[in-house]
């Protein structure tokens, strides 16, 4: 049994990039799959594919490269609300990763989206991850 879930997806997707592999599979669940379908968005994986086996189903993730250098375009995930400790902001003081450059993943009454977007709307929530 996983205690923190979304965790285990930013843990799985960190090694098999330090481990420059193509493809990750992961477990898959609605936040999951809502976090997901936020690094396509902005461009930090290349492509996904949500797959109905079994009980849970899977989330696959095409992880993206760049050709010439081999670099990730994900340098670092970083988890910032844990179940010990959450952490919630405000749309006023929705934190800005790396400058503006990184994306802060947040949890909101909306859905799921990014810091910015979550600034537009004018909503706060749970700050889940850094993404740079």
């Amino acid at each position: 049994m996983i205690t923190d879930p979304i965790a285990d997806y930013l843990t799985r997707i960190r090694n098999a990039i330090r481990a420059k592999h193509r493809v990750v599979e992961i477990p898959a669940s609605n936040i999951k799959k809502e976090i997901t379908k936020v690094l396509y968005d902005k461009g930090f994986i290349q492509n996904y594919k949500f797959e109905e086996t079994g009980p849970q189903g899977t989330i696959k993730i095409a992880l993206k490269y760049n050709p010439v250098t081999k670099q990730s375009a994900i340098v670092d995930l970083q988890r910032v609300s844990k179940p010990g400790l959450r952490k919630y902001s405000g749309s006023a003081e929705m934190p800005r990763v790396l400058n503006g450059l990184g994306v802060a993943i947040v949890s909101t009454s909306k859905g799921v989206m990014t810091d910015k977007e979550a600034r537009v709307l004018n909503v706060g929530g749970e700050v889940l991850c850094y993404v740079y």
